[in-house]
């Protein structure tokens, strides 16, 4: 037995049952409870697949906002995953955090699903590679990550109360395996049970895949924690294997936990075993026994050793989709026309859990004049991409006491007497983590709006209750009420008027909030000009410049946590605005600011696509280095891209009759996709990079089943470059898989020999409630993507 182990067997001996329980449920919304009794502090989670948050969900600590993870999963590199783990380690260290929210290992099930940008790829494979290689970045660093959402939670609509009926082959083999591998390969410290239920069984009481596959077959010795508010049971929770309910304090366990013990419905030992695993986790972290030393500085968000990193990881797993006539990189002389709403209001992120508060966002336009030079840069507005503008706005705003960015915050009783004022750098706050807020009748918000030069505005308000709201020339009161049940954090009501404003003006607003309203805020932006002036604006610019770069994509409205989308074509006018921009322009180049599939009616009439992702903080940066081949994009993609909207092996995430049928079984994303003889928009895998490659000759290692694949290639452009080369299976009667890949780096004119290994547990399938072998029958395919196949072997001896 280890001294841990010791310790832990002395510290549940020493407690009373009511003290056990007390330890199973969040003390808030981001601690578990200290014990001063058995030497255990407190323990803190933060949110964090693409940075540490902390404590807060609004505004918190800055702290760094990496690339998403599709965009980070694009490089196919398990180096770059465990790169990402050790700096989100060093980010929550530096905040006292013990325990990541991360990573999201669900599959890109549907191009839909609101929430993929936090979510690796479609393959499981792939992402099981991934997820392994963050968890190890993290953990070996002493920072607990958390296997999150356990399992077949692949859509947002009704994901509390959807029913995903999944067949046990298809459960196996596509989604649990990516929890599989990275279980065995890297003991992640903390598994998180999903809001849905499995076959009719909520996952977090679901005793066949917590107790059976995770803790039993698996031997799984580390922490189940419910995701936020989704265990609504006691006994029935408890004895599935979930070892602890979040939030705290209040929850379903507690009081009732104790209660289900002596009428005899859980066993106590039940309860130890939580407590055990707890307090494993607890001493993994350094929060039981000897308290861990916390680093006393370390890289700021913004400085420059992390914004060169953030940089680097956005830039290099960029994707090349088209590439006409070597119009990429972009030249080193003439005009450059940028273009586009995205250009100024460049989206860093998406929205939900995965939120982080960021020192900074380099915009896209900022990004391309610093590197090519202001004096060849024209910006050009383009036309809306919001139906809520106010999201857009954080940095628009100054108090106007203090002249710091942010809003001046009073709260006032009810005889209209001020309580207090303070400075806030947001632009929105939280009544439910601000408990000074809370005696207040009205809350007032003001702010200085931030102006160069006269403007025409968009201002208002977001958050539920009774507003007053004015500004010079302007005063309205109104009501605000909920907008959906979808969820109240992410989707607040608002209301927006346009304005003629000069610099310094002054807007106010006050709330009478009603009861749990979770978030009020102020916000301005620029407005917009309408769709046929923007778009005639952008042709003129783009006629008068060598390059036009047209910057689109999708907004924290379409990719977010808690709503799907129903179409992935670009919101508002931007498919036209390219089209006119195309027609005007000597050259057309695209950038999709986005992490999810969208529609490109406009495709055969542009020059090149840049695939940007969602790139963090160091965005404009990161892009100009792409298009300048400064760093090379050499992503290939992760996910299919659909030609139209229905296209797919699935398609609606919509439940029916609050069940979501996982009918494809194990054809998801590109194995679906090829079986239906149909070809998508972009095939998964596919990037182009900036150079060219010939294959040679290659050979499979064969005994009982396939071991590894070795081909020669060779760089037959004129620049250096990325290869990823991908080798899959096309077994007689059943779906292709990725069965392995691997990067290599070549210098112009020389030839690499590659050995890809075969990653073992894709050559299984699930049969009669055991594994077997597959045949060694069909093809193995050497490919640079699905779409570029280059050669073709038998899987034979």
């Amino acid at each position: 037995m280890t001294e841990l182990e010791s310790r832990i067997d002395k510290a549940i001996g020493a407690l009373e049952l009511d003290a056990k329980v007390r330890l199973l449920t969040g003390a808030s919304n981001f601690t578990l409870h200290p014990e001063q009794a058995i030497d255990l502090a407190e323990v803190v989670f933060s949110d964090g697949p693409t940075g540490v948050r902390g404590a807060l969900f609004t505004g918190g600590r800055i702290a760094c906002l990496l690339p998403n993870a599709t965009l980070l999963a694009q490089h196919w590199d398990t180096a770059v995953a465990t790169e990402v783990g050790a700096l989100l380690a060093e980010e929550a260290a530096a905040q006292h955090v013990h325990v990541v929210l991360g990573p999201t290992v669900n599959l890109h099930r549907t191009p839909l699903s609101g929430r993929l940008f936090e979510s690796f790829s479609e393959d499981p494979m792939l992402t099981g590679a991934l997820a392994t290689a963050y968890i190890k970045g993290l953990q070996d660093n002493g920072i607990a990550a958390t296997l999150k959402h356990f399992v077949a939670n692949e859509a947002e609509t009704d994901r509390k109360t959807v029913n995903s009926l999944v067949d046990e082959r298809t459960l196996r083999e596509a989604y649990l395996l990516p929890f599989e591998m990275a279980v065995a390969d890297a003991n992640p410290w903390a598994v998180m049970a999903a809001y849905n239920r499995v076959n009719g069984i909520p996952a977090t009481e679901h005793t066949a895949l917590i107790e059976g596959v995770l803790k039993g077959e698996w031997r799984y010795d580390g922490l189940v924690m419910s995701d936020w508010y989704a265990a609504e049971s006691t006994a029935e929770s408890a004895n599935a294997g979930l070892d602890l309910t979040m939030p705290g304090p209040a929850g379903p366990w507690g009081d009732r936990l104790v209660a289900a013990v002596h009428e005899g419905e859980v066993a106590e030992s039940t309860v130890d075993e939580h407590v055990r695993r707890m307090l494993r986790l607890a001493g993994r972290v350094g929060a039981f026994g000897e308290e861990r030393a916390w680093p006393s500085d370390g890289p700021a968000p913004d400085s420059p050793q992390r914004r060169a990193l953030l940089r680097r990881l956005a830039a290099g797993g960029m994707t090349v989709l088209v590439n006409r006539e070597s119009t990429l990189p972009l030249a080193t002389e003439g005009k450059v026309a940028v273009i586009g709403r995205h250009a100024t209001e460049t989206v860093a992120q998406g929205a939900g859990s995965a939120q982080v508060r960021p020192p900074h966002v380099v915009s896209i336009a900022d990004g391309i004049s610093a590197a090519l030079g202001a004096d060849r840069v024209s910006v050009v507005d383009g036309v809306e991409i919001r139906s809520d503008p106010l999201t857009a706005a954080p940095y628009s705003l100054r108090d106007p006491e203090t002249g710091e960015f942010g809003i001046r915050v009073t709260t006032r009783d009810g005889r209209g007497d001020v309580i207090e004022s303070r400075h806030v750098d947001v632009s929105e706050v939280s009544l439910r983590e601000s408990l000074w807020l809370a005696s207040a009748t009205t809350i007032e918000l003001a702010a200085v709006v931030v102006l160069a030069e006269p403007a025409r505005m968009q201002v208002g308000v977001r958050g539920r209750g009774e507003w007053t709201f004015s500004a010079p020339g302007h005063y309205e009161r109104v009501r605000l009420e909920r907008v959906d049940n979808a969820g109240e954090v992410l989707r607040l009501p608002y209301r927006t008027v346009t304005l003629d404003l000069q610099p310094g003006t002054r807007i106010t607003a006050a709330v009478t909030p009603e009861p749990d309203t979770p978030i009020v805020g102020l916000a301005a932006r620029v407005a917009p000009k309408p769709p046929a002036a923007a778009i005639g604006a952008a042709t003129r610019a783009a006629r008068e410049a060598d390059v036009a770069v047209v910057v689109v994509g999708l907004t924290p409205e379409q990719e977010t946590e808690e709503v799907d989308k129903i179409t992935l074509a670009l919101p508002g006018e931007q498919d036209a605005l390219v089209a006119a921009v195309a027609a005007a322009a000597k050259r057309t180049v695209v950038v999709v600011n986005a992490a999810t599939p969208v529609l490109m009616p406009w495709l055969d009439r542009v020059d090149a696509v840049l695939w940007a992702g969602l790139p963090g903080q160091e965005t404009g940066a990161a892009v100009a280095a792409a298009l300048t081949g400064e760093v090379e994009p050499a992503g290939r993609l992760v996910t299919t891209f659909p030609a139209r909207d229905g296209d797919g092996p699935v398609w609606s995430p919509m439940p029916l009759h609050g069940e979501l049928p996982y009918g494809e079984g194990i054809a998801c994303g590109y194995r679906g996709w090829q079986a239906s003889g149909i070809d998508p928009l972009f095939w998964f895998g596919h990037g182009l990079g900036y150079t060219q490659w010939a294959y040679g000759e290659a050979e499979l290692t064969v005994d009982d089943t396939i071991r590894s694949v070795r081909v020669e290639v060779t760089n037959t452009g004129s620049r250096a470059g990325r290869e990823v080369v991908q080798v899959y299976w096309r077994p007689e009667g059943e779906p292709v898989r990725l069965i392995g890949w691997s990067g290599v780096d070549v210098e112009p004119g020389l030839t690499a020999s590659v050995e890809v290994l075969v990653e073992q547990r894709v050559l299984r399938r699930w049969h009669d409630g055991a594994w077997q072998w597959l045949p060694l029958t069909g093809e193995v395919l050497i490919a640079r993507g699905l779409g570029d196949i280059r050669i073709t072997l038998p899987a034979t001896r």
